[in-house]
């Protein structure tokens, strides 16, 4: 019995073909491995990882640090306004933000958007009679763009996700 072409493809590929190939039929599997890559690829590769989390213990000890100040500042004065909620709020996204990080490998680019907005939110809420109708509403306006920046970037990942395990070295 004779198939069609698009049969026979399909029953002579193997599995090898459907993990490598994305939707475009683009294979993965001439990019080196981890194995394969010369020593000093993965020298340098070590050596950003360790740059890496230095740099992230040094953001994390600083973002306590300054957390255990305002709180103090707060024990000090005897009084919580909402500016320093708001402040400590920060400090806690920018904590998860590295806790995703870390355990993940992966940076969510929202994270950084929202404490955008929250410091823009912060800012109009602390200097609201110092600030001028433009500015004001320069800063509504960034938020506004931000928000919906998040949306946009939500709706992508929801609706367009990304190819996961494209190689076989892919975590």
């Amino acid at each position: 019995m004779d198939l069609p072409t698009g049969v026979r493809a399909v029953l002579n590929q193997t599995d090898d073909s459907f993990t490598n190939e994305d939707e475009s039929g683009k294979d993965y599997r001439a990019m080196r491995s981890q194995a394969q890559r010369p020593l000093r690829e993965r020298l340098l590769g070590e050596a950003i990882h360790i740059t890496e989390y230095i740099g992230l213990v040094v953001i994390t000890i600083a973002t306590i640090y300054a957390g255990a100040v305002e709180v103090m500042h707060m024990i000090n004065v005897r009084a919580v306004t909402l500016g320093d909620l708001l402040l400590l709020f920060l400090y806690l996204e920018v904590l998860a933000m590295i806790g995703i990080y870390i355990k993940s490998g992966k940076l969510p680019i929202r994270f950084p958007i929202y404490i955008a907005i929250v410091a823009l939110a912060r800012l109009l809420i602390l200097d609201l009679k110092e600030l001028t109708e433009w500015e004001m509403i320069t800063i509504a306006g960034a938020i506004t763009v931000l928000s919906f920046s998040v949306l946009v970037l939500r709706y992508g990942h929801l609706n367009y996700p990304y190819i996961l395990n494209r190689r076989k070295d892919d975590q």
